[in-house]
């Protein structure tokens, strides 16, 4: 089992892994409260504390992501978003970009048997339950809003377990390939620490 994982990992950049989040019946408090944070609404504001911190990362990022989004205009616009909704909806982008290469192989047009959709394969009932009906799962930003607030949605389920919120992302609660999948992208691909020394 751990070589087929180790192979799949080999293998992620050119494939994808998405299963299908599995529909709950939500209470109303709490389909107000998601419906409220995937409102589409353009970014008030970068998501990072300063322009240098914003700099270093994309930089490293892009240079990560190059060989899968070649255009350099593309690859920047993706990261931003990447940054800032994951950042909003309190979880870190590293993980999200994981995330997305274990679910879509960063393809923006990705569908998969199950009917996900897009970079973070985000399952159409989403947009009846929390959403509104011309929300367009292929919209980079849409896309990554509705991701990441499921995912926060589910770590809040699970009281910060990140390994069973993944099972609920992926609809495989309690079955360890996916989490395990995620958290080796994300440890071996994206991980990332600022080489800036901190002056007073």
């Amino acid at each position: 089992m751990r070589r087929l994982a180790l192979f799949l990992i080999f293998l992620l950049p050119f494939t994808a892994i998405a299963g299908a989040q599995k529909y709950e019946p939500l209470a109303a408090s709490v389909q107000a409260a998601l419906s409220r944070a995937v409102a589409d609404q353009a970014p008030p504001k970068s998501s990072f504390v300063d322009s240098m911190e914003a700099i270093d990362w994309l930089s490293e990022m892009s240079r990560r992501l190059e060989k899968r989004i070649p255009v350099r205009e593309s690859r920047l616009e993706f990261l931003r978003a990447v940054h800032y909704e994951a950042t909003r909806a309190g979880l870190d982008p590293q993980l999200v970009l994981g995330l997305i290469q274990v679910e879509s192989g960063f393809k923006k047009y990705a569908v998969s048997t199950a009917g996900a959709r897009g970079f973070m394969q985000v399952m159409p009932f989403w947009i009846k339950v929390i959403g509104r009906s011309d929300d367009n799962l292929f919209h980079l930003r849409t896309n990554l809003r509705f991701g990441c607030t499921i995912l926060r949605h589910y770590l809040d389920i699970e009281q910060g377990n990140l390994y069973r919120a993944l099972g609920r992302y992926n609809g495989s609660l309690g079955q360890p390939e996916y989490p395990n999948l995620v958290r080796s992208a994300w440890h071996k691909q994206w991980i990332y620490s600022s080489n800036r020394v901190a002056t007073r």
